[in-house]
C-alpha cells in the first residue's frame, strides 16, 4: 500500500488542507501515528491528538475547525469514520488471495467446486456439496453433505457447516463457528427423563452476512433457522433453532436468542442481551447491553434497557431512584420511628 494524499482525496471525494503529494504506506490510530501513516479523527474526544500526532495524513469531518496548528495534511470528508472504513476495505482487497486446493484436503467426488476456489489443508467438503466461485475455505473447515455455499464466501479456520445448510453470496464466517448443530429439543418423559427430538431442518444464511468467531447457530427442528441478508454477528453468540434474524440487524457479543424468536430488520443489540423463546422483535429495535427481553416488542424503533427491558428513558429515571435507595431507606426508617413515637404520645 502506497498512496498520495491527492489519490486518497480523489478516491474519497475529499478536500485537502496541506501537501497533496505526501505519501502514506500504513494506517495507524491517531494517538499512535508515525511518519507515513494515515489516521482519522471522528470522535471529538480524540481531538487533542491531532495537534501532536506524527501521522502524515489525517481524515477529518468537513466541519472540523482546528483550534491550533496541525502538522499533518488533512483530508476533509463528509464522514471520517466511514471514509476510513472504505480505505481499509480497499487495502484488504488489494492483498493477494490464496488459490488452489491443498493436497491434504478431502473433497468427495460428488461435490462441485467453483472456479478460483481456495481449499486449505485438512478441509473436508462432503457429498453433493456445491461450493461457489472464488470461495476461500481455510484449513480444518468442515462442510457437511448436501450443503451449498455461494460465490465469494470466506470460511475461516475451523468453521463447521453441518449437512444441508445453505449460504448465500459474500458470506464471511470467522474461526470456530458452528452452523447447523442440533437445536436444543428434548421432550420430558416419565421419571424425569428426556427424549431427544430430532432436528431435521437446516440453517439458511443469506447474502453478505458476516459472523464472528465461536458463534453457534442451531438448525431448525423443522424448516429453517434464517439469517437474513446483511446481518452482522459478533463473536460468541448463540442463536437457537427456528430463529429468524431480519435484514441488516447487528448483534454484539455473548447475546443469546432462544428458539423460534423472530427478530426484525435493522435492529441493534448490545452485548449479553438475552431474548426469550417464541417472541417477536419488531423492526428497528435497539436493546442495550445485558438487557433481558421476556416478551414481544411491538413498537418499532424502540430503545430498551434493563431486565425486564423497558423504555430507555424510564430505565434511566429508575436508575436515579435506585442509586438513592440506601438514603431513602434511612429516611423511611427514621419516619417509622417518628410515627411510633407519636402513636405512644
Amino acid at each position: 500500500m502506497e498512496f498520495t494524499a491527492a489519490a486518497i482525496a480523489g478516491f474519497l471525494k475529499g478536500e485537502i488542507e496541506g501537501d497533496p503529494g505526501i505519501v502514506v504506506n500504513a494506517v495507524a490510530k491517531i494517538e499512535e501515528g508515525h511518519e507515513g501513516a494515515l489516521s482519522f479523527l471522528a470522535n471529538p474526544k480524540y481531538e487533542h491528538y491531532i495537534y501532536s500526532t506524527k501521522s502524515s495524513v489525517v481524515l477529518v469531518n468537513k466541519n472540523f475547525v482546528p483550534t491550533s496548528k496541525v502538522e499533518a495534511t488533512l483530508i476533509k470528508v463528509e464522514n471520517a469514520y466511514n471514509a476510513f472504513a472504505s480505505l481499509l476495505q480497499l487495502v484488504e482487497q488489494s492483498k493477494p488471495r490464496k488459490k488452489g486446493i491443498h493436497p491434504t484436503a478431502v473433497i468427495e467426488p460428488s461435490a462441485k467446486i467453483g472456479e478460483g476456489a481456495y481449499i486449505g489443508a485438512y478441509a473436508y467438503i462432503g457429498e453433493n456439496c456445491i461450493l461457489g466461485d472464488n470461495c476461500s475455505v481455510y484449513p480444518h473447515v468442515y462442510i457437511g453433505d448436501n450443503s451449498k455455499v455461494g460465490n465469494g464466501c470466506t470460511l475461516n479456520p475451523g468453521v463447521k457447516i453441518y449437512h444441508e445448510c445453505v449460504l448465500g453470496e459474500g458470506v464471511t464466517i470467522h474461526a470456530g463457528t458452528v452452523i447447523g448443530s442440533d437445536g436444543f429439543g428434548f421432550a420430558p418423559q416419565s421419571e424425569n427423563e428426556f427424549m431427544k427430538i430430532p432436528q431435521i431442518g437446516n440453517v439458511v444464511i443469506e447474502d453478505h452476512v458476516e459472523i464472528g468467531a465461536n458463534v453457534t447457530i442451531d438448525r431448525a427442528t423443522m424448516g429453517s433457522t434464517i439469517i437474513r441478508r446483511g446481518v452482522k454477528l459478533d463473536n460468541l453468540i448463540q442463536i437457537a433453532h427456528n430463529v429468524e434474524i431480519g435484514e441488516n440487524t447487528v448483534i454484539a457479543a455473548q447475546t443469546g436468542i432462544s428458539g423460534s424468536t423472530k427478530v426484525g430488520k435493522n435492529c441493534m443489540f448490545g452485548g449479553q442481551v438475552g431474548l426469550a423463546g417464541h417472541i417477536k422483535i419488531v423492526d428497528g429495535t435497539k436493546i442495550g447491553a445485558q438487557s433481558g427481553i421476556p416478551g414481544d416488542v411491538k413498537k418499532e424503533n424502540s430503545i430498551l434497557l434493563g431486565y425486564p427491558a423497558i423504555d430507555h428513558r424510564d430505565f434511566l429515571r429508575c436508575s436515579v431512584v435506585f442509586r438513592k435507595l440506601p438514603e431513602l431507606r434511612i429516611k423511611v426508617d427514621a419516619l417509622e420511628k417518628e410515627i411510633e413515637s407519636l402513636k405512644k404520645q
